[in-house]
């Protein structure tokens, strides 16, 4: 593995990983948008940030990427993009996610070569194992917890999945789905090397505030 790709020179573990939503609404009815949510990440003291948008045109997304990277720039936080690894490599991101139904993960890494750290959405161990040998730099198992964010989510299927997939794969395993304050130490216990949130934060009267009490809750374990 090369440099580029070693979240160890990157990182430490426990991650929180903060996702944003392009249809994000604060407690008081107002829009977040993708720069406000990428800010508030890097100074609460996330490690990566998601740009995650399934309505942007390939500019809008390509912009709002270069944009985030300019706000986090100061920080040691890593740009990620969900879905589009052309986006991902347009904007020189740290890394792209990749679902079920996106590009392969073994044609992605074919692609991009060592210049973006590749995450995997998987739904078992089997599914994990063959990410890894296949070039995911990390897999991301949920969703753990009831969540209204990502509607096609399925049901909860608590920590237990994290538990096995981490005794099978040697890459940092990520987990998302209704974590919040009150769930979070858990799947830290749980054995999740990366935490990913969504509402958790952008549904938050202060998201920065919000972020900083989720580290500092994810690392009192």
């Amino acid at each position: 593995m090369s440099e580029h790709r070693a979240f160890a020179s990157s990182i430490s573990f426990p991650a929180l990983y903060v996702i944003t939503d392009e249809a994000a609404i604060s407690p008081h009815g107002i829009r977040r948008s993708h720069e406000e949510i990428a800010k508030a990440a890097a100074e609460g003291g996330a490690s990566i940030v998601q740009i995650r948008d399934k309505s942007a045109s390939t500019r809008q997304l390509i912009e709002v990427t270069l944009r985030c990277k300019e706000i986090v720039q100061q920080s040691n936080i890593l740009v990620f993009v969900n879905d589009r690894l052309d986006v991902a490599l347009a904007a020189e991101a740290d890394g792209v996610h990749l679902g079920d139904e996106d590009m392969p993960v073994g044609v992605a890494r074919n692609i991009a070569g060592n210049r973006l750290l590749i995450g995997a959405s998987v739904a078992s161990v089997e599914e994990a194992r063959a990410a890894q040998e296949a070039g995911a730099d990390y897999v991301s198992v949920g969703a753990i917890y009831h969540t209204d964010t990502k509607r096609d989510a399925g049901a909860p299927i608590g920590c237990e999945p994290i538990r096995r997939i981490k005794a099978t794969v040697h890459v940092p395993v990520a987990a998302i789905g209704g974590i919040n304050r009150e769930n979070i130490l858990a799947v830290v216990k749980a054995g999740a090397d990366m935490i990913c949130v969504v509402s958790a934060v952008t549904r938050a009267i202060d998201m920065t505030a919000a972020v900083r009490e989720l580290v500092e809750k994810m690392r009192s374990r």
